[in-house]
């Protein structure tokens, strides 16, 4: 699992990483619990930290994503 923690653009987050591909692996969102997003990876054998990398990376790669402040973790 993903979990990113944003209080803004949540929904840009979630569109980003719903559509978001590691490896062949995609991500789908599961619940929301305050400022937490969590994500459901549909390949768990994947090196979820270096995925969890890549999606921080891919967000701040977005115009909307340059200014937020925010953080991207796996959880297992």
């Amino acid at each position: 699992m993903i979990v990113v923690n944003t209080a803004l653009c949540q929904d840009k987050v979630i569109e980003y990483v719903n559509s978001f591909n590691y490896e062949g692996t995609t991500f789908t969102f599961k619940e929301k619990k305050g400022i937490q997003l969590m994500f459901d990876a549909s390949d768990t054998s994947i090196d979820l930290d270096k995925a969890a990398r890549a999606i921080k990376l891919g967000i701040k790669e977005q115009e909307w994503g340059a200014v937020l402040f925010y953080q991207c973790t796996a959880k297992k």
